[in-house]
């Protein structure tokens, strides 16, 4: 375990431009962010509002707080904020123009090299989001089986915003409840749960979408068993590799678990925060959405101005540049690990095991916060994040890795671990509202405000 204290104790007390931003931003940005899980409801009141600029493994807000960063902006930055060898990389293209009437020349460059480091995969489409190649998939699938339903594990967070997906959800509005029976969910933990929705749905699910790896650890078995069960009931099986990819291995959780999937889904990590998505998958399904097959009708598939913007392209090439030099994996695993090993002895100090759920896998580690009845609670997940970032920490209930992180890091974010562990058992044993300040947040897929 990493005991080594701080010299300097810093804690951030400091959010009044935080707090002037947080008063007028819904009144110019609806949900007051571009993504829902960045929104002022899902972050305690003493917390960044807003960003100014990142730099390796830390960020700073608004108010000049310097916070190391466990977030990673949702995951997608594995390497570190504004990291020279790949800004440099995306400069030269700046300076030659991002978008042009015809392809650029680097669109069959990086189509090339990132096939090649994806086994199986014989054809690529690019995009700027992860709903956009999942929404895609799922489309050459119908097209593909001729089949209209969409199965996905009910026990996983986020696939996409259109929908198919999105219509299972609480916050379902704006979508006719037609659209609803044409999406079935599993329990990833069950491959059963998958058999019974082929038989009750017999011959009509187009394909299966689901991540390699779920937030709570699985056994192999499992997902094996998944992509089995989907071949021999002819559907198409997606795997969507937007967390997993250049995270739990190079490329991706499919060669780790020799997996052979109809087509892949990628973005996140694979960009190192540059807009930077993926579609790949067999040639059989993917020239659907071609100009010259002419056995089934034309998908029209993705056809997005900004699709294969220089940037993102040039921030790929050089991601997977660096992946192929530096042992990168190696080095984000190693700090999860240490991470992880510390993090559990200062739960066992204080008695929290029951009360703070750590779900660990090599490459991240998911935590639940639990009330004193033992119950998931966001009032006692909103105290620790609190916790957390009043010592420097940018956390929000998941830990990611990056190529950036130090020894240094990691001392001072166990050390606000422990400080957040203290507070966190008080409250347990004093009640919440005295260490609590503000609302707690809220679900991201709730009905109403």
């Amino acid at each position: 375990m990493i005991t080594k204290k701080n010299k300097k104790e810093v804690v951030i007390k400091n959010f009044r431009n935080s707090n002037k931003y947080r008063k007028i931003v819904h009144k110019y940005i609806v949900g007051g962010a571009h993504t829902y899980s960045k929104g002022d409801d899902q972050f305690p009141k003493l917390s960044p509002a807003a960003i100014s600029h990142g730099k390796g493994s830390k960020v700073w807000d608004i108010d000049g707080n310097k916070y190391i960063d466990c977030s990673l902006g949702l995951g997608s930055v594995s390497i570190g904020h504004a990291n020279p060898e790949i800004t440099r990389e995306v400069l030269k293209e700046i300076r030659k123009g991002l978008n042009f009437q015809r392809p650029s020349r680097l669109e069959l460059e990086i189509a090339k090299e990132f096939l090649s480091i994806l086994p199986n995969m014989d054809l690529i489409k690019f995009a700027k989001n992860g709903s956009s190649v999942t929404s895609a998939a799922v489309k050459l699938s119908r097209a593909y089986t001729s089949k209209n339903i969409i199965a996905f594990p009910k026990d996983h967070p986020f696939y996409s915003y259109d929908d198919w997906f999105i219509s299972t959800k609480k916050n379902n509005s704006g979508i006719p409840k037609e659209i609803r029976k044409f999406s079935v969910t599993f329990d990833s933990r069950d491959p059963e749960s998958l058999k019974y929705i082929f038989k009750k749905y017999n011959n009509k699910i187009a394909c299966v979408i689901t991540e390699p790896e779920n937030l709570k650890p699985i056994k192999s078995e499992c997902i094996l068993e998944i992509e089995k069960i989907t071949k021999k009931n002819k559907s198409v099986f997606i795997l969507d590799e937007m967390l997993s990819g250049f995270r739990s291995d190079f490329p991706g959780s499919y060669t780790k678990l020799n997996l052979n999937p109809d087509l892949t889904t990628w973005g996140k990590a694979i960009g190192n925060g540059f807009s930077f998505c993926a579609l790949a998958g067999k040639k059989k399904i993917m020239n659907l959405g071609g100009i010259k097959s002419k056995s089934k009708p034309r998908v029209f598939l993705l056809s997005t101005t900004h699709g294969a913007e220089t940037t993102g392209l040039s921030a790929g090439k050089a991601v997977i540049k660096m992946y192929k030099k530096k042992s990168i994996i190696t080095h984000n695993k190693k700090i999860i690990k240490r991470v992880y090993f510390s993090i559990n002895k200062i739960l066992n100090q204080f008695l929290l095991k029951e009360y703070i759920k750590v779900y660990y896998s090599d490459w991240r580690i998911y935590f639940e916060f639990l009330d004193k009845n033992k119950n998931i609670s966001n009032n006692f997940k909103t105290l620790f994040i609190q916790e957390m970032i009043k010592y420097g920490i940018l956390f929000q209930g998941l830990f990611f890795a990056c190529y950036s992180h130090s020894n240094s890091d990691l001392r001072k974010i166990i050390y606000a671990f422990k400080q957040s562990s203290k507070i966190y058992k008080l409250a347990l044993e004093n009640g919440i509202k005295k260490y609590l300040d503000g609302e707690s947040i809220k679900d991201v897929f709730r009905k109403y405000s």
